[in-house]
């Protein structure tokens, strides 16, 4: 398997052709090829950036962001784009977004963009995932997949790590339940994350401080598929910790 870095010499800005944008840093996608893009290349082409200067916090945002020192009309933002609040503790905002995340902040940034500006998540990312898939697709005449990656936090382990908040052309989960290991027991219940674990191996080359927000991950075999990222997300009768 390859994961290759994809670097764009540009700064994104809204309305810009992300595909269009790819190719001309990377030739010749092969089918079978997965590309993953960064929240915050679409978040930023999508016009998903707020300036903070025009946010006028409410009273729960003010209150909030007294009790964690933070600034009110970034904790106005976070609430903006979050469903519900799960836990405040210690100056951390662990949310579920309207998009069904858990994650700290409702996935509100604010690095890799102009200073007094926060970034939010893409609306749908499953829809941004399927406009850039099939537009690479039309340009290239391959078939592919893509996969939109975020950096979440995680309860139980320090350290971030991607995860895929968007999906096109593939099963978010590779289940192994019904077949056999190798000493020929019938697994039950493993079900690999993969688009997870894809979006996590190329954070690895994509990297935080360089203008590389496309990795392609190549000689990975995987089903295309339609899915939708929804089916990652573990509904709240079954989840121990909420």
């Amino acid at each position: 398997m390859e994961i290759v870095p994809v670097v764009v010499k540009k700064e994104i800005q809204r309305g810009d052709d992300l595909a269009k944008l790819f190719l001309s840093g990377f030739k010749g996608l092969q089918d079978g090829d997965v590309v993953v893009v960064s929240q915050k290349a679409v978040s930023k082409q999508e016009g998903r950036l707020v300036d903070l200067t025009q946010v006028i916090p409410s009273l729960l945002a003010v209150g909030i962001a007294a009790e964690y020192q933070k600034d009110p009309k970034l904790v106005e933002v976070i609430l903006s784009e979050a469903h519900r609040i799960i836990r405040m503790d210690g100056g951390i905002l662990i949310t579920e977004t309207r998009h069904g995340f858990v994650c700290a902040n409702s996935g509100v940034d604010e690095s890799n963009i102009p200073e007094g500006f926060a970034s939010m998540l893409p609306a749908d990312p499953d829809v941004s995932a399927r406009d850039l898939r099939d537009k690479l697709h039309a340009a290239s005449g391959k078939k592919i997949a893509v996969i939109i990656s975020d950096t979440f936090g995680r309860p139980f382990r320090e350290g971030q790590t991607n995860h895929a908040i968007g999906v096109a052309g593939m099963h978010t989960i590779e289940d192994y339940a019904g077949k056999k290991d190798v000493f020929d027991k019938t697994l039950r219940v493993t079900a690999i994350a993969h688009v997870d674990e894809l979006a996590g191996a190329a954070e690895l080359v994509m990297k935080k401080t360089r203008n590389c927000p496309f990795a392609v991950v190549r000689n990975y075999e995987f089903e295309f598929a339609d899915a939708k990222i929804e089916s990652l997300l573990r509904k709240k009768e079954t989840d121990l910790f909420r």
